[in-house]
């Protein structure tokens, strides 16, 4: 645990990827295969069910050191993060358990099917004989609340310089589903589990914003352009006659589309294709927030299946027959998926459609409509490029249509987590309904550090009412929210939900009398 404990500490005290990377191989260098295989799997999002609730968590370290409610909350207010809190309450360390990181799961795991006490025992007992970095990772590992600041680029290419891989075949090998108790960290990454699953999916191929169009697109002859549609990006894969969906964020998401599942059984052969799920009536695509409701959820009625009907809009062949068509040109990627989509005409998917233009002129037309049909703009293919594992710049571009914005007050401010701890970041936004205000946003970036500053301050002078860790505040500051998109919400009480808000930036010059009225943001809904 302690080798881990500093990896983490490394990595939550920098920004720079050069000193993550050499924390991570760090730790892979000194770890034994069991912690590696852990660590794998909590920085890839794979952790086990939460065995003891945050909040016994809480009774017990006020019973511990003997302090009132009151003032467990206001320590928490001023740290901002539970499992740290609890961690600089805590007394001195008794002694020292010195357990590896796998050791700790074991026991975190083993608390299933305790009693109450049983598990207040082990806890007591950790918090005793940890110090404070250990602790704290003990509490995030128990809380189920284990989150890390470094993207899975990073993970993947220190795990492949550790193990002197591609950074692609690395990618390919931990994608998907595996349990720990079945595999062991040398064999995941070096592919042998690969082909024993069925369901194995390749890592998606990302684009880059585009930026000097003019540069970028010279020829446009060279060029494939479709709409970008906003969904969810997944691959459907079928193998030996079984079906299998893959989000992008590497969810199974099989059962929350099984029409698509019942849909592709009917298809001949095997293949592996990379589209866009939505929420497609009436022969037009819905807003994301239909598709929302259908999302994590175990099981689909029939009555939900016929309110939110879906499609998938298919992009690419990365697979048929076995072969894996990556390598090939997108020319002949796309030669193939239109072959492969004509031989099943009565299907309910899409293939994407490839937008003609002979120059920038019209495809800027194109994009600037797009909102018409609820596409977020367009997607720019170079008709020679392969099907690469992430992002490549020069081959795949996104030109989305500029963001739709709104003037709104801040109402709510809460402190942010660790090297944030201090100031007020995690913000909620209101506009005006009738004489009230009325939230319709949260967002947590777009300030810089010396803004983030200010409204701090701000929130400490003028602040009205305690919630927790929330701060209710004078409605005075006033910021313009961008966001990609907008639709009905019933989960909200202004009736609407944004679609990616961020601050764009501080108006300033703006008093609460010029913010957004509810009805009129109401009308940017298509």
């Amino acid at each position: 645990m302690k080798a881990f404990a500093q990896l983490i500490s490394s990595l939550d005290s920098s920004n720079k990827t050069t000193l993550k990377m050499e924390a991570i191989l760090q730790f892979l260098d000194i770890a034994d295969n069991s912690d590696k295989l852990w660590f794998l799997s909590l920085f890839t999002g794979k952790r086990p069910k939460r065995q003891v609730s945050t909040t016994l968590m809480r009774e017990w370290v006020k019973q511990l050191v003997d302090i009132p409610d009151w003032l467990f909350l206001e320590s928490y207010s001023a740290v901002g993060d539970l499992a740290e809190t609890i961690s600089l309450l805590l007394p001195n360390p008794e002694g020292y358990i010195d357990f590896s990181l796998s050791e700790w799961m074991d026991q975190i795991i083993n608390l299933s099917g305790k009693t109450e006490e049983e598990k207040k025992t082990l806890v007591i007992n950790a918090w005793n004989n940890l110090p404070h970095q250990e602790r704290f990772i003990f509490n995030k590992l128990l809380g189920g609340s284990f989150r890390i600041g470094v993207s899975a680029k990073s993970l993947i290419n220190a795990i492949a310089q550790h193990s002197q891989l591609e950074p692609a075949a690395v990618a390919h090998s931990i994608m998907g589903e595996w349990r720990i108790e079945e595999i062991e960290f040398d064999k995941l990454i070096n592919g042998e589990y690969v082909d024993t699953h069925l369901s194995k999916p390749y890592p998606f191929c990302l684009a880059y914003p585009i930026e000097n169009l003019d540069k970028q697109i010279e020829r446009p002859i060279e060029w494939q352009a479709e709409f970008k549609w906003d969904g969810i990006r997944g691959q459907i894969i079928k193998r030996s006659n079984e079906v299998f969906i893959w989000s992008r964020g590497e969810e199974l998401v099989s059962e929350q589309f099984p029409e698509l599942v019942e849909e592709i059984k009917n298809w001949h052969g095997d293949f592996v294709l990379d589209g866009e799920i939505l929420a497609f009536r009436d022969h037009e695509v819905l807003n994301f927030t239909f598709l929302q409701k259908r999302l994590n959820r175990k099981k689909i009625s029939d009555k939900l299946k016929k309110e939110i009907p879906v499609t998938m809009i298919l992009y690419d062949l990365l697979e048929i027959e076995g072969e894996d068509c990556r390598s090939k040109p997108l020319h002949i990627r796309r030669s193939e998926l239109e072959a492969l989509f004509h031989r099943h005409p009565d299907t309910n998917l899409q293939l994407s459609a490839s937008i003609d233009f002979t120059s920038l002129e019209e495809l800027a037309v194109r994009r600037a409509s797009s909102r018409l049909n609820n596409s977020e703009g367009l997607m720019l293919k170079h008709k020679d490029s392969i099907y690469h594992a992430g992002r490549k710049r020069g081959d795949w571009w996104k030109w989305k249509v500029d963001p739709l914005t709104i003037d709104a007050v801040l109402i709510y401010a809460q402190k942010g987590s660790g090297r944030r701890s201090g100031y007020y970041t995690d913000y909620t936004f209101a506009v005006r309904d009738g004489d009230n205000l009325v939230s319709i946003a949260k967002a947590y970036s777009g300030l810089t550090d010396k803004e983030i500053q200010e409204v701090t301050r701000f929130v400490n002078k003028n602040a009205i009412e305690k919630f927790g860790p929330v701060r209710t505040v004078k409605p005075e500051l006033v910021f313009e929210i961008a966001f990609e998109g907008i639709g009905w919400s019933s989960r909200h009480k202004s009736g609407i939900a944004l679609r990616f808000p961020r601050i764009l930036r501080w108006r300033q010059d703006k008093t609460v009398a010029d913010i957004d009225d509810l009805e009129e943001v109401k009308k940017l809904i298509q």
